[in-house]
């Protein structure tokens, strides 16, 4: 069960299992549930402050700098015979796989003669869950947020997968055994803020960031 707004409970249905895997999966809920945390809120949160939702519309392929290769002139016949040029062999290569985050989220901006991310609400999805190297992939990206001092909020209800994103998120932070926790339902919510310690607990520093961690249980 989750505490809506009002305080009164709301039942949690499972989009990853059957049946409603099948009529009503959790792509299309992610997308909804998504969209209703914007616009409640865009609703309390202070003046200056606004909530846009962040949904993925299939593989996305963003391209700074591209080279392109020309087969035919821009007459449409064949050009000049000229020597084709082919890159030198490298000296080493290996197979990598770029796990390409897959989620769904609301960004809450402040309006400083521009937007300025201030917090994100990641909805963890099965493929941030599935092996070892997405889980990492998605724990980087929290921890960027974080290091840019921008509040991340992970919401899991993903069922399909039992993996604990949160533990890998706390190890990313080398915070492994000081946020250690695991829900006993393994559906939650965890708040993450980044604050400023002062004092002799950080020497010799005169400061040092601390990550403060709430989180919730569902049911």
């Amino acid at each position: 069960m989750l505490s809506g707004w009002g305080g009164c409970a709301v039942p949690l249905l499972d989009h990853f299992q059957p049946p409603l895997s099948v009529s009503h999966p959790w792509k299309g809920f992610h997308s909804a549930w998504s969209n209703a945390i914007t616009n409640q809120l865009n609703e309390v949160l202070p003046e200056g402050y606004y909530a846009i939702p962040e949904v993925p519309l299939g593989d996305q392929v963003e391209i700074d700098m591209a080279t392109l290769e020309r087969t035919e002139d821009a007459q449409g016949g064949a050009g000049p015979a000229t020597v084709v040029w082919a890159p030198p062999r490298p000296r080493l290569s290996a197979p990598v796989d770029f796990s390409r985050v897959q989620s769904v989220a609301v960004h809450v901006f402040q309006d400083l003669a521009g937007p300025q991310l201030r917090a994100a609400i990641e909805l963890a999805s099965p493929a941030n869950k599935d092996r070892p190297r997405s889980r990492l992939t998605f724990a980087a990206k929290c921890v960027g947020f974080l290091e840019r001092g921008v509040a991340v909020v992970v919401i899991d209800t993903v069922t399909a997968r039992q993996a604990n994103v949160h533990a890998e998120i706390a190890q990313a932070l080398d915070a492994g055994e000081g946020l250690a926790w695991e829900s006993p339902s393994r559906l939650y919510a965890v708040a993450y803020r980044r604050t400023l310690v002062r004092g002799p607990i950080a020497p010799p520093w005169s400061g040092s960031s601390v990550t403060n961690c709430e989180k919730a249980n569902g049911s």
